[in-house]
This record gives structure tokens, sequence and C-alpha cells, in this order.
């Protein structure tokens, strides 16, 4: 039997197209996650490297560099996690929060606490955008985020905007980092958080916003954001980020993101994440009201 007539036969077998969908599957999620950090480049760097060694052993008969490829793969398989530590990692946190939709979401999160926290949050944040007082807030949903609270000036305080306001007014000890919030808690101040390795994020934005997309690519929680530059407010999560809000929209995204004004019928989406409405975009537009006061100035002058 000729290559081509074993290899249709073994196309024809169920088993193997399970098994090659599987493996493409799985290197297609490895590509998704690595894509728009150094993996990626570390991935062709290595795939270049290799495919020219190999290249070049084969055309020219290199016995000893051919014997030396031969060697490497398994000091391959040992590096490969070293390398790609913080992708693997990242990867192995996705699998983990896949399966929270088979649990009540972010217990302990909802509520009128959680309504009068994000109120005061929001409060705090318009605040502290008029006076230009940069801040970054987290907000801790599901995953425990006590690694980074140790890094920080432990606090464990009652939430109220007067607090947020004094602790990131400029030049106080406490003002030069993250706050991290849970429920009606400031857990801790002054905390150092991990910067998102996105090339493309890392050469627009400021070392405030890389930080909230680093600790929401990292967990599931939300960072709020105001510009010391700009006074801009902005909400980051799952390592996007939503910019140019005014406090009435900040309002709504905080309460979508913790569904706080979803119907008590509706459970949670099957990714275990959540999507907000399409009104809302990267830019912070609301396109539905600007929608319908186009319609109304259209209606006021053909009357």
């Amino acid at each position: 039997m000729s290559n081509l007539g074993w290899l249709l036969t073994r196309l024809t077998d169920p088993r193997v197209l399970l098994d090659i969908l599987v493996v493409t599957v799985i290197i297609y999620w490895l590509l998704r996650v690595a894509q728009g950090t150094r993996a990626l480049l570390l991935i062709r760097g290595i795939v270049t490297l290799f495919a020219f060694l190999y290249f070049l052993g084969w055309t020219l008969e290199l016995n000893t560099l051919n014997w030396l490829l031969g060697r490497t793969w398994p000091a391959l398989l040992i590096a490969i996690p070293v390398i790609f530590q913080p992708e693997l990692r990242r990867a192995f946190e996705q699998i983990g929060h896949t399966g929270s939709w088979l649990r009540t979401p972010f217990p302990g999160q909802t509520g009128p606490d959680m309504e009068q926290a994000v109120d005061e949050i929001v409060r705090a944040a318009g605040q502290l955008a008029r006076l230009r007082y940069g801040a970054l807030i987290v907000i801790e949903r599901e995953t425990g985020l006590l690694d980074y609270v140790s890094r920080g000036v432990q606090l464990d305080a009652q939430l109220s905007r007067q607090l947020l306001i004094n602790i990131f007014f400029p030049n106080s000890p406490l003002h030069d980092a993250a706050v991290i919030i849970s429920n009606r808690r400031i857990l801790a101040a002054s905390v150092v958080l991990p910067l998102t390795d996105n090339i493309s994020a890392s050469s627009q934005l400021g070392t405030r916003h890389r930080a909230a997309i680093g600790v929401t690519e990292e967990s599931d929680a939300l960072a709020v954001v105001v510009s010391e530059e700009t006074g801009q407010m902005s909400v980051a999560h799952t390592g996007r980020l939503i910019r140019n809000l005014d406090q009435d929209r900040l309002r709504r995204v905080l309460r979508t993101l913790l569904r706080l004004d979803r119907p008590p019928s509706q459970g949670p989406t099957m990714s275990g994440r959540f999507n907000l409405p399409t009104f809302f975009h990267s830019n912070g537009v609301d396109r539905s009201r600007l929608r319908s006061e186009r319609r109304s100035r259209q209606t006021a002058r053909t009357s």
C-alpha cells in the first residue's frame, strides 16, 4: 500500500480525526495565550533557529550537528516550562476559570454591601479625576489577592470615598501604588502589582494602566484607574481596558461586570466571564445614546 493510500485509510478513522483535532486545538489555544506577549517572539526565534539548523545539517550532511540536534529535545522539554513560566501559569489559570460557571459566582460579592462599595468607589474616582490625582483601585472577586495584599501596607479599614481620596493624595505615604478592596473593606494600600506583558499596551500606557491590565490578566479582579496626566477614568478586566469613562458610565460598567444589575433568574455564562453590553466600547462611547440623540435632533428639524 502506498503512503497516500495509508494516509487516506488513517484519516477515515474517527479516532485519528479526533486526535488531530485535539492537538490542533491545544496548539491554537497556546498560541492565543502567547499572543501579544514576549513569548510569541521567543517561539518565533526558537522555531526559526531550529528550522535553520535542521536544514543546514540535512543539506550539508553535518553529522555532528545532526547528533547534537537529536540530543537537544530532552533538554527542551525541561527548558520550556522555565522559559514560558508566566504564559503557562496564565494558561492554567484560564483553565481554572472555565469551571467557574459550575459554582455560584463571587460569593459574598453581591447585594447591598457591594452596591454601596461601588457607589463609594465611583464617587471617589470622580473626585480624584477632577483633582487630577492618580489612583489605582483593585476590586477583589473570586480569585484571592492575598499574595498582593501581603506586599503592601495592610489596613483592613472600612471603605469610604474620603479614605480613598486621602490615600491617593499626592505625596502621601500610601499614594504611589494600588489599593485592594474586598466587599466594603480596604484590605491594603501601597500594593505593587505585576505589569502586563502585552507589548502593544506597554508602548501606549503608563505604569498604572499597565499594572491594572497585569493584575486582571492574572486574576478575575477589576481595576479602576484614574490618570494623573489627563484625569480620565478607566476600568480593566480580563486583560482589557475600557477607557474615557465619566462617572455615570463608570458606575454602569462596574455594576455590569459585578452583575449587580443582572436579574436573579439569569445564571452565569458558560465561559465564566462577563460580557459588557453592546453600548460599551474600548473608547468609552455610549453608541446607543448617541443614536437616540441624533434621531431626536432630526425629528426636531423636520418638525
